[in-house]
């Protein structure tokens, strides 16, 4: 008779702080699992993941080892399937505060064993040194007639430590991610794996978490691979169970072959990933409507459609803030994009504040022609009504400025950059155009809203403009954003020279511009709202500049 042991991966979202709802997902995720072997979660999947400091209070530490101890005992209580959780563990020989990065695993009512991830990432949006202790030389598990090998995350990218594994005897490679999600990351997750496999001969199991947690978007994207490639994978960004039977044939354990999934690609991947990481900030910060300032222009009407999908048309609400300089076409278009997508749209005439405040002002500017700061003044009164009805309502408001604007300081403090979230923080204007245009021809299958064109196509062909004043366009003070979003892109995602960028056929003088405002605005990035992260190099987690800098290249 062949020898099988079946496993289910748990592709599940936690929250960090909340134990025991998280307890409360790996045990329903344990019952639909049904007759198994083993259910393998995601890491740190009892705490969340990413704790950052907080895995550094004693308290937080004590609750989530309590946590897998109450699970070790409903085990005990509902026999079933063994499990493998992730949580922080302590080393009470150490007065060392931080615990391990751990993977534990439960059956029979008891902890059975414990690994302790080795190589701990401290680059991009990882600080795990700072939290944790790194864990000794790997060690395979027994597990009911087979070993297993638990490699935690980053350990999957080193091969000494799977190397290490097969020379204690491992049959199947175990890895619990905690994955966050960036445009290229299934083609690096799978390389590594492959490389993995093809050193050690072994199966290899990648166990993620999906949703967003604060600026980062989990996309899981569970896979089991065998000599044969891909032998089941699950849909990203949503939570489910994947079941994989192990055949024992010759020594060699290999995985049967499951469903496998069809991952989305190019704007669509990007599209899904920013409405999950706005529904999951909003939702896991305990708000359920969202309020927008709908301009005409295409990054509110962009927000809007993310946030229609992620909510639901019911739960966002448009504002419309014309001034002298809001032009007829933008009234209309708002007006179009609201009825679209289906959402309230109210209109706001910020001409009375705008008078009052330049009357109000009028002694202290005396002599002075206007200037930036008139048009400052507008987009601050837009904010500050837009917070209003925020505060007001109890819904969040989400800011709109993508990160062509967000680099290079075209965005207005107290103003524009008002808001609690801003879904288009990590998205290039360039992208925003390409985004609009796929989402009005397609829709994911789980966004709430409406099908068919919800972005008017005059808003996504019109030269983008503030419209603070007259005649302006963003062109007026910026380069074509294809060629600002090309300079941009070497200058922080590359992290490349001015003259290697120039190389490529750019002005020299307008990368060095362009450097410049990129590096004498990180004041105002400092005080943006979060957003979730899509490229491989965000402002906030993983480009920390400092604010004064005089360097210039």
């Amino acid at each position: 008779m062949t020898e099988t042991r079946t496993f289910a991966l748990a592709q599940l979202n936690p929250i960090v702080g909340d134990i025991d709802g998280n307890l409360a997902r790996i045990l329903a995720a344990r019952r639909a699992a049904g007759d198994v072997d083993l259910v393998i979660c995601p890491e740190l999947s009892i705490s969340g993941y990413p704790p950052e400091d907080l895995i550094l209070r004693s308290a937080y530490a004590e609750a989530c080892r309590d946590a897998v101890h109450r699970l070790a005992e409903r085990t005990r209580e509902e026999p079933g399937p063994a499990l493998i959780v992730g949580g922080p563990w302590p080393d009470e020989r150490s007065q060392d505060p931080r615990p391990y990065n751990a993977a534990i695993v439960i059956d029979r009512g008891q902890v059975q064993a414990i690994t302790k991830k080795v190589c701990l990432p401290d680059y991009g949006p990882f600080d795990e040194p700072r939290t944790f202790k790194p864990g000794g030389a790997p060690q395979a598990i027994d597990f009911r007639g087979l070993k297993l090998g638990l490699m935690i995350c980053e350990d999957m990218w080193y091969p000494d430590v799977s190397a290490a594994l097969k020379a204690d005897g491992a049959d199947i490679l175990i890895v619990p991610h905690g994955s966050p999600f960036r445009r290229t990351v299934h083609a690096e997750r799978l390389f590594q794996a492959e490389a993995r496999l093809r050193e050690t001969c072994l199966p290899v199991v990648f166990v993620n978490q999906c949703g967003g947690q604060d600026e980062l978007v989990f996309d899981g994207g569970c896979f089991v691979l065998g000599a044969e490639g891909t032998a089941a994978s699950l849909p990203l960004f949503s939570e489910g169970l994947l079941r994989v039977t192990f055949e024992k044939a010759e020594s060699q354990w290999a995985p049967s072959p499951g469903p496998v999934a069809a991952w989305p690609h190019d704007e669509a991947l990007i599209y899904e990933a920013l409405v999950i990481g706005t529904r999951d900030y909003l939702a896991k910060s305990g708000f359920k409507d969202a309020v927008i300032g709908l301009s005409g222009g295409i990054d509110s009407a962009l927000v809007a459609a993310i946030a229609v999908d992620a909510l639901g048309a019911e739960h966002v609400h448009c504002i419309r803030l014309p001034s002298r300089y809001t032009s007829e076409a933008s009234m209309t278009d708002a007006d179009l994009c609201a009825k679209a997508l289906g959402v309230l749209l109210d209109t706001v005439d910020i001409e009375p504040a705008v008078g009052a405040l330049t009357d109000m002002l009028a002694d202290v500017f005396s002599g002075r022609p206007p200037d930036v700061t008139e048009e400052n003044l507008q987009s601050r009164i837009r904010g500050t009504a837009v917070m209003a009805i925020s505060n007001k309502l109890g819904s969040m408001m989400l800011t709109t400025g993508n990160k062509s604007e967000m680099a290079v300081g075209y965005a207005t403090l107290y103003g524009d950059m008002n808001g609690g979230y801003n879904p288009l923080k990590d998205v290039y204007k360039s992208e925003v155009f390409k985004i609009a245009h796929w989402r009005n021809t397609a829709k994911p299958a789980f966004a709430l809203g409406p099908g068919g064109v919800i972005i008017p196509e005059a808003i996504i062909n019109k030269a983008p403009s503030a419209e603070l004043r007259d005649d302006q366009k963003d062109e007026d003070s910026l380069p074509p954003y294809d060629i600002l979003d090309a300079i941009l892109h070497g200058l922080i995602e590359e992290d490349i020279s001015v003259k290697t960028i120039a190389a490529r056929g750019y002005d020299e003088a307008l990368v060095r511009q362009v450097q410049g405002m990129l590096y004498r605005t990180e004041y105002k990035r400092r005080q943006s709202a979060p957003g979730p992260k899509v490229t491989s190099c965000n402002f906030g987690r993983d480009r920390r500049y400092p604010i004064v800098n005089r360097f210039k290249e």
